[in-house]
């Protein structure tokens, strides 16, 4: 019985590794259509809510499909002191953004418009998978 025990217990611990939520902060900018071609999906159209991610989380294409809620938590002191809507848009990852820092994602112009004024043209966000 002893044995059963242990292996429930070592069951319950890896599903809870497995809800494990990724989560992260940093920084957002924005880009204008065409949103096609893109470096996962070619020339198929996925839409306005979506992303390019920078080379770390992109991983080689790995992040491709892949889905972020992203909220503004604040302006990078570029002259819009409030940029934040307070609104918050799950997007999906379907693009590599080569030029983005760590942290960064390059959100759809109609994304970044609807969670900051795209007047800031940078904002700091958080972002959870």
């Amino acid at each position: 019985m002893g044995f059963q025990i242990r292996v429930l217990m070592m069951v319950g611990m890896l599903i809870c590794l497995a809800s494990i939520v990724i989560a992260g902060s940093g920084t957002a900018t924005f880009y204008t259509p065409p949103y096609v071609p893109s470096a996962c999906y070619g020339n198929q159209n996925k839409g306005t809510v979506i992303a390019a991610a920078n080379p770390s989380l992109y991983n080689n294409g790995a992040a491709c499909g892949r889905r972020y809620r992203v909220k503004c938590t604040g302006g990078t002191n570029n002259g819009v002191p409030h940029p934040c809507t307070g609104s918050e848009v799950t997007v999906t990852i379907v693009d590599l953004c080569p030029g983005c820092g760590n942290n960064q994602l390059d959100l759809s112009k109609q994304v970044f418009s609807t969670i900051a004024n795209p007047d800031a043209g940078r904002i700091r966000i958080d972002y959870t998978r």
